[in-house]
């Protein structure tokens, strides 16, 4: 058969020799991931009989067909197909299962899968999926579904097989997602789909503590409880002490001791200090990253300090505190006076002097109820002497207001600069009934 040919076609038809003779039914078609690019075949799986089945090289086959695959030979190796490393097995792996759209964030579900000549050889280029309309955040909407056919680079496979990922724990097209979108993945994902997400996802240390801090309490328990508390420590070591201290406390009471003693001294510390407030108090949701200066500090060198604070979320960053002997809170400088001032303008100059501030033990609500009077975007937390402990921010703040439940409303359609071609139907035969 010319041009391109539908999995589904392929996958059960007969298998002839040379001379016609038949010696087998084709049970799967293999392919070895490629990066980016489209996957190649390399060979397909036989089955002889009932149950045994056999590898038989992609150069053995003479002609692909929906009615039977042509072989150059009946002759073949008789020994029980055995799974290399990298090899991905279509019917297998992929048709019925879940693959990642990388473009979306989301599930969809594959149902077939496209084959079309490449060179000498044959290429996966197309899946045909279905999803949810809206994504998996309209669940409670009711939804409905959307299939269509899109390119095989813009979604990457969640295989299974543990040779192959542990040879695939590289980002690939997942690292084209934002920790916010892995998250997603991760909380609506199963056992077997969140170990090979978190698997390539480890591969980048940092990354990983993103999207811990992204995830749902819940989760984030939920993935934790499997892990070691040496493991967990490593993943809260690199978090934000605020993420880190509400991490420790979803944890079981048993647990939480053997994590806290296992993260270093530094990230203990402040973890500590965090976990001593309630949590939906100012000092349970402040950050302790702050950056301060002394009101005699110009703006240009204020301008340098925000350029070398590359540990401080950007949000931080949108106001800068002047500071006193004690840490003392004298003023605030919001970043675009720093930007807009003449270089050598001291600071002390600059600020207003009787910033917005909250105690550690004001309420969460009250916190955003003065944030949105006064358009903050970052408010100070001071204890008893006006020293700063900390700050919120916007985000923080949203983080704890916003209903629990957002994430399963509707989101908006995903903005696209021109059609997604990868969307539409191949010209292909229909499948035969």
């Amino acid at each position: 058969m010319d041009g391109s040919l539908r999995l589904a076609e392929l996958v059960g038809r007969p298998l002839l020799g040379r001379h016609e003779e038949a010696v087998g039914r084709l049970s799967d078609v293999i392919v070895r991931l490629r990066g980016q690019e489209h996957p190649l075949v390399t060979g397909v799986v036989g089955r002889l009989g009932r149950r045994r089945e056999v590898f038989l090289p992609v150069t053995q086959v003479a002609r692909w067909g929906t009615d039977h695959v042509a072989l150059t030979s009946g002759r073949m190796d008789v020994r029980a197909f055995d799974r290399r490393e990298g090899e991905v097995l279509l019917r297998a792996d992929v048709l019925g299962h879940r693959l990642v759209d990388v473009r979306e964030a989301e599930f969809v579900r594959a149902y077939d899968v496209l084959l079309e000549p490449v060179g000498d050889g044959w290429a996966v280029t197309r899946v045909l999926t279905r999803r949810r309309r809206g994504g998996p955040w309209r669940r409670r909407a009711g939804g409905g579904r959307e299939e269509g056919w899109r390119d095989w680079k813009s979604v990457e496979p969640l295989i299974g097989h543990l040779p192959t990922v542990a040879g695939r724990r590289v980002l690939g097209r997942l690292g084209r997602l934002r920790p916010a979108g892995l998250a997603d993945l991760l909380e609506e994902a199963n056992r077997a789909e969140s170990q090979e997400i978190l698997g390539a996802v480890g591969a980048d240390p940092e990354l990983e503590a993103d999207v811990f801090e992204e995830l749902e309490p819940d989760a984030r328990a939920r993935l934790f409880r499997d892990w070691p508390d040496g493991q967990v420590a490593a993943v809260l070591g690199r978090m934000g002490a605020d993420d880190a201290a509400d991490a420790i406390g979803g944890l079981p009471q048993e647990r939480r001791r053997p994590v806290l003693d296992a993260l270093g001294a530094k990230q203990r510390l402040r973890v500590l200090t965090l976990l001593g407030f309630h949590p939906s108090s100012a000092g349970g949701l402040m950050s302790l990253d702050v950056l301060t200066a002394p009101a005699d500090r110009t703006a240009e060198q204020a301008l340098r300090s925000v350029r070398d604070a590359h540990s401080l979320q950007p949000e931080a960053l949108s106001s800068l505190f002047v500071t006193a002997e004690g840490n003392r809170l004298t003023g605030v400088v919001p970043l675009v006076a720093l930007v807009q001032a003449a270089p050598s303008h001291p600071l002390g100059d600059l600020a207003d002097t009787d910033p917005v501030r909250v105690g550690p033990d004001t309420d969460v609500e009250d916190v955003a109820l003065l944030m949105t009077d006064h358009n903050l975007l970052v408010v100070p937390v001071v204890g008893d002497a006006d020293e700063i402990l900390g700050v919120i921010t916007v985000d923080d703040v949203l983080e704890v207001i916003v209903p629990r439940d957002w994430r399963q409303r509707a989101r908006a359609p995903h903005p696209s600069p021109r059609p997604d071609a990868s969307r539409t139907e191949p010209h292909t035969p229909p499948a035969s009934p």
